[in-house]
């Protein structure tokens, strides 16, 4: 386990050192609390703050540099209810970090999730990405993901990746919940304002450009362009206001990896196929009988590379004909095209001549794993090439509508129309692969000593895997994926100020949202691991060799004798084509169905999902005095109802087929079928607030709420899926659950704030959430739509009689194809004689017939649980200025405890429940702010942290990074600036139950940027 170690630390002080070239975000709280009573948007209606005052809070970005954001902040911060923090733009078209995510991480309690080297999702007090809501302007957005695109999407995961920052004016984060924020989040509310052109009267803007280096581009030009603008002024005598923002950002870059695949987990006593074997004299120090221990199945090295584009834009018009009427209408739109290109070479493990030597239990792991190979086996390593190419768009259309009334009296109207959706951008699909190989592999070993894991090949004489001539085509899979939410809302909320010695105000309102949701997914695919034609099919030139070892500089054991050096570049849509031409890979593949003349496969899978929410609140606020201080409780309750409607159309099996030695295919006919399921669930969410001044200048405050989350898509789905490839043993599928109900927490919030200067104080804060409802997941071994299993019945029994119990899988399938013609279609050459694979061995499907035993699946579906879980911790923050130096420091830690881990000692029978990104989080600031002149430099660190598997886990390390920027105002109006992103190129590793259990092992580099930016 790697934790917050002095290597760490080391980073803080490189950070202090290296201040003049330094970043960190300007942190910002947010907005008074009182403001929040409504949606936390610009359309808020708003609230006497809690010192009893008129609220002078509004969505103006801040114009004035480092210090000036942090004094409004800690006003904020202590004038506020409840625990909300924020980011803020530092001046218009100027946010702290260049991506969202990585901004939201500098504020306690909050870690991202990275992709590609960018911040794409948040884990806010230990609860992942899927247990935050996040809002535009206090409206519910749509989100689509198309995940890893191997099956149908279902997340409800925010990608932040999709956003630039150069057209927000702050993110705020509502850690607590509040009756009139929309329910949804039980780690928090993420709210994202953006400027609007009232909110400050005038004519202003500004316009920014730069280039962008990134150092871990293999090869190539990695210098690419980032333009953004906003312009923004009122007309009329400030009756009208017209906002338009925009942003074009361009990277290009690397993300290689070095990952290893295991297979089930298994006890020592255990033996089946796929466990170390009983009886072998090769394994040093044999996991013992109650040891969990787990058996490679594959590694693999894959160079990646990347080009993305990411386009936003923003337009606001605003009316206001009286003082007392404000009307605005917004549109918001942002696309995120990302394009991933992996060479890959890689080994599988058949599971037969085995050599292995294992660390002491409970939870053993291998030191080495060697798998030895006959020469008539004809083993082969993978050279593999592999495109992911999609769009996200996100489109918002909302208007507001806000009258302030007579006595006191403030109604606000809002509604909005959105939609989030993702597709492929190309005629192949959103996540293909084809495959080449070189036969002769005499044995194959990984070594898990390293943080790398090093991947060695040995061949027969004869056999040099330099040589391009004998790269053979093998198999190939075109996926196709599509995901598309829309979200309808309106709103009407209203606020009363009372302005009474107990009573100050009181909030109301009701809201209708409409979420609709397709996830489609189909795939095509052709299982010729043997080989689909000769190597002579393919033209030597189109493979070009590159080196692998300096590609994973600075990875512990990249550099090791015997790791396996290269691998093969070649141009995916070139390869695809000649497949096409010379094989008919996608017009006549084994499994699915493209659409004519491409490679995209026909969905075979389409799920609909409509949920309509009600929702009516109604909040009180109050100020009185407590022993003679300042004191106030905001209290209210939401009620929520909602209904869901998922509908299915899923593929219906008609058959399975025997494809190749170790590959199985169900077969999908023309026929779907429809379904369609209901449910509903309500919840009412109480939520009060209380502080107190018990001294000057000290606060401390308690908050009680209940927050739920809502199930994912995928969960919700109706219909039975059954995955399209099933092993020799078993098949697997899924069946969701649309009666599902959300994940429900209370949660307790206490905290102590000192503030001890105008820009200093010290805060320590507690929460506790018990959570109920807990989605798990039961696994029901069935059979499904009458499916048989080839390797089984009356003609695999004959096979094994005559040629003896030790018979291979292939020499068997040769004597089925021989004696047993009537069901079986092999591949035949031009003279009418058997086509052969790799291997020697005849090419072609074995159909299942009645005889055959019934196929076994083994079917998840989610429920219910009546488990429990307690989620605790403590987050310290203090924010220091330095007197009038212009230096200041932000430092914060979180601590998050609780019962929702996983046991890496149960075995893998053992369903068990736990939270994914659960972990301590640590922040450093340092920054100069003086004289025209800033730096900062912000480190974040994350503990290792839970990142999924109900029976076999992952685990992404422990991982920190120094960021760093600086500018100089040399005129007025005209900045030049630099900025570092992971300058110390800091690699990321994940493992399974232990540490040499790795998974995935990635080398860091940094980025770089400078330009100049322009604000009048």
């Amino acid at each position: 386990m790697r934790g917050f170690s002095a290597r760490s630390i080391s980073h803080l002080v490189l950070g202090a050192s290296t201040l003049a070239i330094c970043a960190v975000s300007g942190t910002a709280h947010a907005q008074d609390a009182a403001a929040t009573v409504g949606n936390p948007g610009t359309s808020e209606t708003t609230t006497p703050s809690s010192q009893g005052e008129p609220n002078q809070v509004t969505d103006d970005v801040v114009v004035t540099g480092i210090r000036a954001s942090l004094r409004e902040s800690v006003d904020i911060k202590r004038d506020g209810q409840g625990v909300v923090d924020a980011i803020s733009a530092e001046d218009i078209g100027k946010f702290p970090d260049t991506n969202l995510a990585e901004s939201l991480q500098r504020i306690t309690g909050v870690s991202i999730d990275r992709s590609n080297g960018e911040g794409q999702f948040v884990t806010v007090r230990g609860f992942g990405p899927e247990y935050n809501l996040v809002t535009l302007n206090g409206r519910q957005m749509p989100t689509a993901t198309l995940g890893d695109g191997a099956s149908a999407p279902a997340s409800r995961s925010f990608d932040f990746a999709n956003l630039a920052s150069e057209g927000i004016a702050a993110v705020e984060v509502y850690k607590t919940g509040r009756a009139a924020v929309p329910s949804g989040g039980i780690g928090s509310t993420i709210n994202i304002r953006t400027p609007r052109p009232l909110d400050k009267a005038g004519t202003r803007g500004s316009i920014a450009v730069k280039g962008v280096y990134d150092s871990s581009r293999n090869e190539g030009d990695p210098i690419t362009p980032e333009v953004s603008g906003v312009f923004s002024t009122s007309l009329l005598d400030d009756r009208v206001g017209l906002l338009v923002s925009g942003a074009y950002q361009r990277r290009k870059a690397s993300n290689n990896s070095a990952s290893v695949g295991f297979s089930n987990s298994w006890l020592g006593s255990e033996n089946s196929w796929g466990t170390l074997p009983q009886s072998s004299p090769n394994i040093t120090n044999r996991p013992e009988a109650n040891d969990v221990y787990e058996v490679p199945q594959s590694a693999a090295y894959d160079l990646i590379d990347i080009d993305r584009e990411r386009i936003n834009g923003q337009a606001v018009l605003q009316f206001k004909p009286i003082d007392s009427l404000t009307a605005t209408v917004d549109y918001t739109y942002s696309s995120n095209k990302v394009e991933v290109r992996d060479q890959s070479t890689g080994i599988w493990f058949n599971f037969n001549d085995t050599s292995s030597a294992w660390t002491d239990g409970p939870n053993a792991a291998p030191l080495f794993y060697t798998e030895r190979f006959r020469a008539d086996e004809r083993k082969d390593l993978s050279f593999s090439g592999a495109l992911t190419a999609n769009k996200t768009v996100n489109k918002s259309l909302g208007g507001n509508l806000t009258w302030d009334a007579p006595g006191g009296v403030t109604v606000s109207l809002d509604a909005h129309h959105s939609t989030a959706e993702s597709k492929p951008t190309n005629r192949y699909g959103s996540s293909t692969s084809v495959g080449n190989a070189i036969f002769g592999v005499r044995s194959q070993t990984v070594d898990f000593t390293k943080d790398f894991p090093v991947i060695s090949v040995d061949f027969y004489p004869g056999i040099d895997p330099s040589s391009r001539a004998l790269l053979t085509p093998t198999g190939d899979s075109f996926r196709n994926a599509y995901f598309r939410d829309e979200i309808n809302q309106a709103q009407l909320k209203g606020h009363y100020d009372h302005e009474g010695s107990f009573l100050d105000s009181i909030d109301w309102g009701f809201s209708y949202v409409e979420n609709k949701v397709r996830s489609a997914y189909g795939f095509i695919q052709n299982d010729t691991w043997g080989g689909i034609g000769p190597a002579s099919a393919i033209p030597d030139d189109i493979f070009t060799p590159a080196t692998i070892p300096d590609k994973f500089k600075g990875v512990n054991g990249a550099n090791s004798q015997g790791v396996f050096p290269f691998l093969y570049n070649f141009n995916f849509e070139n390869y695809a084509d000649l497949l096409q031409s010379n094989f008919a890979a996608c017009s006549r593949p084994q499994s699915g169905v493209a659409q004519p003349g491409t490679c995209l496969a026909n969905y075979t899978t389409d799920r609909r999902i409509k949920e309509q929410t009600i929702s009516p609140f109604v909040q009180v606020n109050t100020k009185f005095d407590l022993f003679g201080r300042s004191a106030h409780i905001i209290g209210g309750v939401r009620y929520d109802q909602t209904n869901v409607d998922s509908a299915a159309l899923v593929p219906v099996p008609t058959g399975t087929r025997w494809v190749s030695s170790n590959e199985f295919a169900i077969n999908f006919g023309n026929e779907t079928t429809f379904t369609r399921f209901k449910g509903s669930y309500e919840n009412w969410l109480p939520a009060i607030d209380f502080d107190v001044e018990p001294v000057r200048n000290v606060k401390l405050r308690a908050s009680y709420s209940h927050t739920i989350t809502r199930a994912d898509y995928g969960s919700l789905q109706g219909g039975l899926t059954l995955a399209s490839n099933p092993r020799i043993d078993q098949g697997t599928g899924s069946q969701g659950n649309p009666g599902l109900v959300p994940y429900k927490s209370k949660n307790l919030d206490f905290s102590a704030e000192w503030y001890y200067g105008p820009e200093s104080y010290i805060s320590v804060g507690y929460f506790n959430k018990d959570v109920e409802n807990f989605i798990s997941t039961t696994q029901v071994d069935r059979s499904a739509f009458d499916l048989r299993n080839p390797a089984t019945g009356p003609r695999y029994q004959a096979a094994v009689a005559a040629l003896g119990a030790g018979a291979g899988l292939g020499a068997i399938r040769d004597y089925i194809f021989t004696n047993f013609p009537a069901s079986t279609v092999p591949q035949r050459n031009d003279d009418g004689t058997f086509k052969r694979d790799a291997n020697g061995f005849i090419s072609g499907d074995i159909l299942s017939t009645p005889q055959d035993a019934l196929y076994n699946f083994r079917i998840d579906q989610p429920f219910n649980s009546d488990r429990t879980a307690n989620i605790n911790g403590w987050e310290f923050a203090i924010q220091h200025r330095f007197w009038e130096t212009g230096f200041g420091t932000i430092l914060n830690y979180t601590i998050v405890n609780g019962d929702a881990k996983f046991n890496n000692t149960l075995p893998t029978t053992t369903n068990q429940f736990a939270l994914t990104g659960l972990s301590d989080s640590a922040n450093a600031v340092l920054y100069y702010d003086k004289n025209g002149f800033q730096a900062r430099a912000a480190y974040n660190w994350r503990g290792e942290f839970y990142n999924g598997g109900s029976f076999d886990p992952t685990y992404v390390e422990a991982y920190g990074q120094l960021d760093a920027s600086a500018s100089w105002e040399f005129t007025r109006g005209l900045t030049v600036f630099a900025e570092a992103i992971n300058l110390t190129g800091e690699a990321r590793r994940g493992h399974r139950r232990t540490d040499n259990f790795v998974i995935f092992s990635q080398p860091g580099y940094a980025r770089y940027s400078g330009g100049v930016r322009f604000t009048f």
